[in-house]
C-alpha cells in the first residue's frame, strides 16, 4: 500500500481561497494523469480537477472558473488552488491518480466553507 498525503485544509469564509497541497510517491506520480477528489457529508466522492503529465487540465462544471489544478513533476506534488469558495465546496479533498488507485487513498484534508 502506498499512499499520498494531502495538506492545506481548513476553515475559510465564503469567497476565501485555499491553497492544497498534495505528496505523492513518484512510483505513483511519475507519468501518470493525477486528480483532486472531493467527498461531502452524505454524498459519493467525486472528481474535482485532473491534470495529465504534460500538464493539462480539466474540471468539474461546479469548480470551473474557480479552482486550478497543478503539478511540479521534480517534486512529485500536486495543488489545488481554490478561489471564490463556496459553501458548496465544503467536504474531505483528496488526491489519487486519475481513475484512482483503491490502495492509495490518503487520510484527505477537510475543507470547510463558511457562509
Amino acid at each position: 500500500q502506498v499512499q499520498l498525503v494531502e495538506s492545506g485544509g481548513g476553515l475559510v469564509r465564503a469567497g476565501g481561497s485555499l491553497r492544497l497541497t498534495c505528496a505523492a510517491p513518484r512510483i505513483i506520480f511519475s507519468g501518470n494523469h493525477m486528480g483532486w477528489y472531493r467527498q461531502a457529508p452524505g454524498k459519493q466522492r467525486e472528481l474535482v480537477a485532473r491534470i495529465s503529465p504534460g500538464g493539462r487540465t480539466d474540471y468539474a462544471d461546479p469548480v470551473k472558473g474557480r479552482f486550478t489544478i497543478s503539478r511540479d513533476n521534480a517534486k512529485n506534488t500536486l495543488y489545488l488552488q481554490m478561489n471564490s469558495l463556496k459553501p458548496e465546496d465544503t467536504a474531505i479533498y483528496y488526491c489519487n491518480t486519475f481513475g484512482p488507485r483503491s490502495d492509495s487513498w490518503g487520510p484527505g484534508t477537510q475543507v470547510t466553507v463558511s457562509s
